[in-house]
């Protein structure tokens, strides 16, 4: 494909994922104000949003992702960042943690757990025998939450897609889901990690272990050995 061809399909598949976005609005609009013959159920309209999902173009490469990302405008957490803060890692992991967004010192530092948390989660991947360059680290959400709160429904909808593709690109043979929001996020269940935790779940074809947060651990370090539990039911399913 030449570069003006490929320049041409991303214009036409930008300009779809616009429309279809302003289909998926005028239809909430429409059944809103009373309308009648053009109801549509929820799933009708999760399809509409699904295509303008897929109309999106989807880089190749991790590069091509974060670039996306450090661009992004998608949530207002746009608006409050300092940094976006991508991941790291070996491109080709066996093993992913997820976290669930930057704090404080990721968003000044643009990388992901280098903080408090970030160093006792560094002791776990040595403690399995791995350097942190043997892993991927990155997070539910690429921008910092204010006051580190919770992030909400609507945000990380928006950013999603970007873990979706990162994880497209390493196709892990495992996943660590660290805290509840990662863990319920990637899972789609509402069930406590306190319950979660403990057993390997599946994600797709990726074998997926949620268990307590680095910073959850700070706060209460009588779940470490909880947490050390998890780690090595995760490391006997590695070989480690």
């Amino acid at each position: 494909m030449t570069k003006h061809a490929a320049s041409n399909e991303i214009a036409a598949r930008e300009s779809l994922a616009e429309t279809l976005e302003a289909i998926s609005g005028t239809l909430k609009y429409m059944a809103a104000s009373g309308c009648k013959g053009f109801e549509c159920s929820p799933e009708q309209l999760n399809a509409v949003k699904t295509l303008s999902r897929l109309s999106e173009v989807q880089p190749e490469d991790l590069e091509g992702i974060q670039s996306e990302v450090s661009a992004c405008m998608r949530c207002n957490l746009s608006k409050t960042r300092t940094q976006t803060v991508f991941g790291e890692g070996d491109s080709r992991a066996r093993l992913v943690f997820v976290g669930e967004g930057p704090g404080y010192e990721e968003d000044q530092q643009g990388q992901p757990f280098v903080g408090a948390a970030g160093q006792l989660l560094t002791k776990i991947i040595q403690a399995m025998g791995l350097g942190r360059e043997d892993v991927y680290i990155c997070n539910i959400i690429k921008c910092r939450p204010p006051g580190n709160r919770n992030p909400q429904p609507e945000e990380i909808e928006a950013c999603l897609p970007f873990l979706e593709h990162q994880l497209k690109v390493i196709q892990p043979e495992y996943i660590c889901a660290l805290g509840a929001v990662a863990a319920q996020t990637l899972l789609k269940t509402e069930t406590p990690i306190s319950r979660l935790r403990g057993r390997l779940h599946s994600f797709g074809k990726i074998s997926l272990m949620p268990t307590f947060h680095p910073a959850y651990l700070l706060r209460n370090p009588d779940k470490k050995r909880d947490v050390w539990k998890d780690i090595q039911l995760l490391m006997r399913e590695m070989g480690l």
